[in-house]
């Protein structure tokens, strides 16, 4: 039991016997509505997830977008509640860049994508936020954005 407790996870998970937790590990695209100078600007990259248990360790892969335009690369550490949604933290791993906050996701019930928002501090304020989606590929990332942003505005 100590050895579960210590992983976070089951005893049965342990002793080899299946979860019904879903597995997020892999390569994930992430997109972010976000802005610069208070311009919109829509990013996305290639996020590695490493899941244990309930825990998931995020560390990007890509930069997204220039380091002129804002792009840098971050980690930080998701929980997955009852397959469905997931809650943590994110921070900036480029030295002079201070961005850091929170994500919150809705886990689509097959752990297709995810679809929330993060709130922290960035280029633009203190306390800023934005949409956020997550997907196997960049285009369909990119493409939850589109749908909440439509979602907002009332246009769907």
């Amino acid at each position: 039991m100590a050895i579960a407790n210590a992983l976070q996870i089951s005893v049965g998970e342990l002793a080899g016997i299946p979860s019904h937790r879903v597995n997020l590990s892999g390569i994930w695209w992430a997109s972010w509505q976000t802005s610069k100078d208070g311009e919109e600007v829509i990013t996305a990259q290639e996020v590695q997830f490493r899941q244990e248990g309930e825990l998931i360790q995020l560390q990007t892969v890509t930069r997204g977008i220039d380091v002129e335009d804002g792009g840098y690369h971050w980690r930080g550490e998701l929980r997955l509640w009852d397959n469905e949604i997931l809650m943590g933290w994110y921070t900036a791993n480029d030295g002079s860049v201070r961005s850091k906050g929170t994500m919150y996701f809705v886990l689509h019930p097959h752990g297709q994508e995810m679809t929330g928002r993060w709130v922290g501090l960035s280029y633009d304020g203190k306390i800023v936020s934005g949409f956020g989606g997550m997907a196997h590929s960049e285009q369909e990332a990119r493409s939850i954005i589109d749908k909440l942003k439509s979602q907002e505005s009332g246009s769907d």
